[in-house]
């Protein structure tokens, strides 16, 4: 498998890659930020995002999806390039669902953040900026562990597992609501509701994140998607 991986990736790498050198130099500074989160609980994993997309001063997109589903108990939060983010995303289902074809069961979640790296380090040093939180159950497989499970990857090589991340340029603000909130016990309610004002506290500081929260639940079930609600709906969390 990772020698099929390893010969799509080079040639992909030799149709689109493009050396400094040749490249075309942006007209502005092509500032850009987000804010995505996601932790793990009794109830699974819990993946929220807000939806706007920015360049530079400008809201380039006011209700962009940044948690895209991958398989049906899998889904990545995306922080970087929106295109880098949903091309590398589709790549990736499309090797998982080989996976299963192939072996008749799912590649882990700590499977698949392994793979996405691999795929993505022939790009280290380029100008390629994806930056994914995988967010999945592991469990119906013939071997390995059942349950929540959460690993970060970053195209320059990062590759971490933990129960909390928070990526963009507004997480610092959503750690805070986080930290003091995210325990194991949390009911799936008191888990979104967390989430959301993680969100919000975020975009009421971040200039580069906001208009909604996009909120994603994955459990042995597989992933469901909760309602999306406007930033300004959550006032209640003004105090």
């Amino acid at each position: 498998m990772f020698h099929h991986i390893h010969l799509l990736v080079n040639d992909f790498h030799r149709c689109f890659y493009i050396t400094p050198s040749d490249s075309v130099p942006l007209p502005f500074p092509m500032s850009h930020g987000t804010t995505t989160l996601a932790f793990m609980f009794q109830g699974g994993v819990l993946a929220a995002a807000d939806t706007r997309s920015s360049c530079s001063g400008l809201v380039a997109c006011p209700a962009s999806q940044k948690i895209l589903p991958i398989h049906s108990h899998l889904v990545g939060t995306t922080s970087g390039t929106s295109a880098d983010c949903a091309l590398w995303k589709r790549i990736l289902s499309r090797e998982l669902r080989l996976y299963q074809l192939r072996h008749g069961r799912r590649l882990s979640t700590n499977g698949a953040a392994k793979l996405l790296s691999h795929m993505l380090h022939p790009f280290k040093g380029t100008e390629l900026c994806v930056a994914a939180t995988l967010c999945g159950w592991d469990g119906g497989e013939k071997r390995g562990i059942s349950g929540p499970s959460l690993c970060y990857v970053c195209s320059d090589g990062t590759l971490l597992q933990g129960t909390l991340f928070s990526v963009g340029s507004g997480s610092p603000y959503a750690y805070s609501i986080l930290d003091q909130g995210v325990k194991w016990g949390l009911t799936v309610d008191e888990a979104t509701s967390i989430a959301r004002e993680a969100v919000y506290r975020a975009t009421h500081r971040d200039a580069y994140s906001g208009n909604n929260v996009d909120i994603y639940h994955i459990s042995s079930k597989g992933w469901t998607r909760r309602n999306v609600k406007n930033i300004m709906n959550h006032f209640k969390y003004v105090r």
